[in-house]
């Protein structure tokens, strides 16, 4: 499969994730910020505020190759973050500690694909490939 596709297919796995999440986020502020609240961070309804937008606008950014090298990035740091602030060291019963680690490992492993996409760029079938073929054509 040509490399372009690849990067297509790509960002669409990955935005897929983030994307109805900020949306979920946006619609349900309350139980957004009652989990945060639970991870004991200081100020949950504005976290929730924060994150909603962001996972929704980079989601999109993602989705649709725009800036896609920054987009990238932001969310590879998202993803660890998260990752420790949700699952790091939580549950002291056994089996919610080995969900707790491989929600952990989820995160990390997003966040690689995350690193490659802002390496790699958007590829031809995106905003950015667009406008970088706009600029060579004249």
């Amino acid at each position: 499969m040509p490399a372009n596709l690849l990067l297509l297919l790509s960002r669409l796995l990955l935005a897929v994730l983030f994307v109805p999440a900020g949306i979920q986020t946006l619609g349900d502020i309350g139980s957004a910020t009652g989990y945060f609240a639970g991870l004991g961070l200081p100020s949950p309804q504005l976290a929730a505020w924060g994150v909603g937008p962001f996972e929704l606008i980079a989601g999109l950014a993602v989705l649709i190759g725009f800036q896609m090298r920054i987009a990238a990035g932001l969310l590879a740091a998202f993803c660890l973050i998260a990752g420790y602030l949700g699952h790091y060291g939580q549950g002291e019963d056994p089996t919610l500690a080995f969900l707790h680690t491989q929600m952990l490992m989820k995160d990390i492993a997003i966040a690689g694909g995350f690193l490659a996409l802002a390496v790699a760029g958007a590829g031809a079938y995106s905003i950015d490939g667009w406008s970088r073929q706009a600029l060579t054509w004249r």
